[in-house]
């Protein structure tokens, strides 16, 4: 189990390349590698190679009498595999980071909960935009492809990694999603992180920013349930505005709960399915490419 955040690990996370259609099994480079047994699977064609963690040891070190003291050990050494995953996992994020900036990508990590919208969002920013703007996608779910089809049908070169029952994407997974998309130079690539409002706000992948969505068929009050995840993001995309009138859901008390958790978060409102509001999301993007230009020349 993954002590950072109670999912499991990622032996069986995949990422799939839907321009070749070629699949392989995606080895952590964050999460220690105990021992396990190495072997090797034929997809499309391809050999490859990874290694199936078995960790047996589930961190229960009782004493003799089962007392908490006994259980002490088992807790520090949990606290210091948290520390050692999420060093690791930082790590990794600033080489994104940095091989990102050096190439005037902008990096954007879409979070939300499952249904929010997300894939809609994107595929209809990519029709609006796909000419002027080259877009590459890295899809993250547990299971499928679906929405990484639907982003190529869109017309924008995407990926899929799937986690498994792991419940966010990792930076070693996003450095072979870049690895596998080999974006151009001043492309804006789309990270579609795992539908949780939780576990991805402790990860960085090395994005440039966080873009929360929300949709008004949830609770006006998820900025205040999910504050991690509020006050890690820049940008809160309140969407299916078009839904307004059908559901009960105060636009006023969730923005106030949004900047009462982060006082600096941008907010736009938009209806993915409608386009209205599409123009304020599509200027912040137009405005944080710039940004990223003129970052990478220390402007």
């Amino acid at each position: 189990m993954c002590g950072t955040c109670g999912c499991s690990d990622d032996a069986n996370a995949m990422i799939t390349n839907l321009q070749t259609g070629e699949h392989a099994h995606l080895e952590s480079e964050v999460r220690p590698s105990p021992a396990g047994v190495s072997g090797s699977h034929r997809h499309d064609g391809h050999d490859h190679s990874h290694d199936h963690a078995h960790d047996h040891d589930h961190g229960h070190d009782h004493g003799l009498d089962g007392s908490a003291a006994g259980r002490t050990g088992a807790h520090g050494a949990t606290v210091e595999l948290e520390r050692a995953i999420l060093q690791k996992n930082n790590e990794l994020a600033e080489r994104n980071r940095s091989w990102l900036r050096g190439r005037e990508i902008l990096a954007l990590n879409l979070v939300s909960s499952p249904g929010s919208g997300k894939t809609t969002l994107l595929e209809r920013t990519i029709r609006d935009l796909g000419g002027c703007v080259p877009f590459s996608v890295i899809e993250g779910d547990q299971q499928t492809a679906n929405d990484a089809e639907r982003i190529k049908s869109a017309g924008a070169p995407s990926v899929q990694i799937n986690t498994g029952a792991g419940c966010h994407l990792e930076a070693d997974m996003v450095m072979r999603g870049l690895r596998e998309l080999k974006p151009a130079p001043g492309a804006v690539v789309m990270i579609e992180n795992v539908g949780n409002l939780v576990c991805p706000a402790l990860f960085d992948l090395g994005e440039a920013g966080k873009v929360v969505i929300l949709s008004v068929t949830e609770g006006d009050d998820k900025p205040s349930k999910y504050p991690h995840m509020f006050s890690a993001a820049e940008l809160m995309i309140l969407n299916k505005i078009d839904l307004l009138p059908h559901v009960d859901f105060d636009v006023d008390k969730c923005i106030a709960h949004a900047r009462e958790t982060n006082p600096g978060i941008s907010v736009v409102q938009v209806s993915a399915r409608t386009g209205e509001g599409l123009a304020d999301w599509y200027d912040w993007l137009a405005t944080r490419r710039s940004q990223t230009s003129e970052a990478a020349f220390g402007i």
